[in-house]
């Protein structure tokens, strides 16, 4: 195993071969070493192999200005999270949760707090991710005597939810979260009731949407089809729900420039009968 790079007396980059980067870390395993030397393994103590090039050099360039144990941290809570959510992870978690960890304990010493705006949506619509992100702020307290606040939790789900395979960017996280929050509101309000969060037809509409709010942010929204009989069908036959869409697509032409095809409409109308009829029928 040869030395690729040298960045501190204790924190070495390394490679078998090209594809592969190994951060490695140990008291020691560096000093006086150079690029192209043997590495000592009787010295490492911790390692990180990520597969995506260049990630893992970017990873040991954070470690230098973070103290080590952020990143030892930030792999127990990435493990527990892969166990507890059953996913797969890209390898980019590694460092953005590195990074926000140190950053959230660096502002919680210096007496600096920031409020998550999305945290209520965050609880509501991604509860698996946010209750592993709670464990996560109680590892951070066990490891550092740190207690970070809640709206950490909702940072940290949404590093997870980020982080998936096929996740987006955060920026189209936090949007798809908003889009789905708003339309659950207009649902909500329509209707004048509260919609059951652990019925079977209600997570049915919350992983709608957030298939949707994804292909709305990536242009592959339905395109219209010749036949519309599903459509007028669902229209006679819902007739409250059909208003309820109505609004739906007036909020996404106001909010996001878009116009619901038939064939998508037909879609919430569905959802929306289904999550609202027995709300509606106890009420």
């Amino acid at each position: 195993m040869k030395i690729k790079k040298v960045f501190n007396n204790n924190v070495l980059l390394a490679g078998k071969e090209e594809k592969t980067e190994i951060v490695m870390m140990g008291k020691g395993l560096a000093f006086q070493k150079r690029v192209g030397d043997e590495v000592d393994l009787s010295k490492v103590e911790k390692t990180f192999i990520l597969e995506t090039k260049g990630l893992s050099e970017k990873l040991a360039e954070l470690i230098q200005d973070i103290p080590v144990e952020h990143l030892e941290i930030s792999n127990e809570i990435i493990q527990y999270a892969k166990k507890e959510l059953d996913v797969n992870f890209k390898d980019s978690v590694y460092l953005a949760l590195t990074d926000h960890i140190s950053f959230a304990i660096a502002r919680y010493q210096q007496g600096l707090t920031i409020k998550n705006a999305l945290l209520w949506e965050i609880k509501k619509l991604y509860k698996k991710e946010f209750e592993v992100a709670v464990k996560a702020l109680q590892i951070i307290e066990k490891e550092t005597e740190i207690k970070l606040p809640e709206d950490e939790a909702g940072s940290i789900a949404l590093h997870f939810i980020n982080a998936q395979e096929s996740g987006s960017g955060m920026d189209q996280t936090m949007m798809m979260t908003q889009i789905a929050n708003d339309i659950l509101n207009i649902v909500k309000y329509h209707y004048s009731i509260e919609l059951d969060e652990n019925s079977m037809n209600y997570n049915r509409f919350l992983t709608h949407l957030r298939y949707f709010a994804y292909r709305l942010q990536n242009r592959e929204l339905i395109l219209e089809e010749d036949d519309d009989t599903l459509y007028e069908q669902l229209k006679n036959k819902y007739t409250e729900a059909y208003r309820c869409s109505q609004k739906v697509n007036a909020y996404l032409e106001n909010s996001y420039d878009t116009t619901l095809t038939k064939d998508e409409i037909a879609y919430f109308m569905i959802h929306i009968h289904r999550v609202t009829n027995r709300e509606r029928k106890n009420g």
